[in-house]
């Protein structure tokens, strides 16, 4: 019909030819929480059992598949840090999403008082559901998550997913750097820029900060010395005899305290 228009003269080209790229999928808008307190408001309100959990969650930024994976034995407590193997979605346990998402997520303090928190079970997973077994992820959201966000007003409501959201957010913003974060996050360097990098504003403010304190601490150069003072030729002393020099040069630039620069001349004695 549309090539029929055109012989006609009634349009100019058909426009089922030209074709126009699909449109790109929408992301989800990502809600990370405002404030560890408002995130404790929530855990509060979840009971004994799954109140560590979000908080522990929050810490670590691990995927709701991976958390609810974790077995006891994932912990290493000496070298503070949760082995991350494997995932539980869909009633199925397999393997992490890729080979990244492997990986050992060290534990800051909320995380361990999160683990110290937990009551005793003998189930063999980190965080079981009542009965001991895993946890369904919509079973979660829907009889405790929500409710507990609403009971403690928050609002807009967040996905389970946003607890991720935050730790990303949390830990760009304190100036650990996006290389850090894919590691620890199980992501990729341009993942965790696309995703989360905007989320942090005043992380570009950060590393603006850290980068001027080094210059000024450790800027020794010429461009940073006050200029020298003119020598008293006719200064009424007593000469002292020369003392031998150290033949190592010194990179002035990048000492972190000020030391004796050698001059030309007693480098070629």
């Amino acid at each position: 019909m549309l090539n029929r228009a055109v012989a006609w003269e009634w349009i100019d080209s058909n426009p089922a030819k030209s074709g126009v790229p699909n449109p790109l999928p929408r992301s989800k808008e990502k809600r990370p929480f405002e404030s560890w307190e408002q995130m404790e408001a929530v855990a509060a309100r979840l009971g004994p059992i799954y109140r560590p959990m979000v908080m522990f969650a929050a810490a670590t930024g691990l995927r709701p598949s991976e958390l609810f994976a974790l077995e006891k034995r994932d912990v290493d407590r000496r070298a503070g840090v949760i082995y991350v193997r494997r995932a539980y979605a869909n009633g199925r346990l397999r393997h992490t999403k890729t080979r990244l998402s492997n990986r050992a997520v060290p534990l800051q303090l909320i995380a361990v008082e999160a683990l110290d928190r937990l009551p005793v079970s003998t189930s063999p997973l980190l965080f079981p559901n009542a009965r001991g077994g895993y946890i369904d992820f919509r079973i979660f959201g829907r009889r405790h998550w929500k409710p507990a966000q609403v009971a403690a007003g928050i609002e807009p409501l967040r996905h389970l997913y946003d607890l991720r959201h935050t730790d990303a957010t949390f830990a760009l913003r304190a100036g650990v750097s996006v290389f850090a974060v894919s590691r620890f996050m199980g992501s990729s360097i341009a993942m965790i820029d696309r995703h989360y990098g905007h989320l942090a504003s005043d992380s570009r403010k950060h590393a603006v900060s850290l980068l001027d304190a080094l210059a000024v601490e450790r800027a020794v150069d010429a461009g940073w010395t006050s200029p020298r003072r003119a020598g008293n030729a006719h200064a009424n002393r007593v000469s002292e005899p020369g003392r031998r020099r150290s033949r190592r040069a010194v990179d002035a630039r990048w000492t972190s305290k000020l030391g004796n620069v050698v001059s030309l001349d007693d480098r070629r004695r």
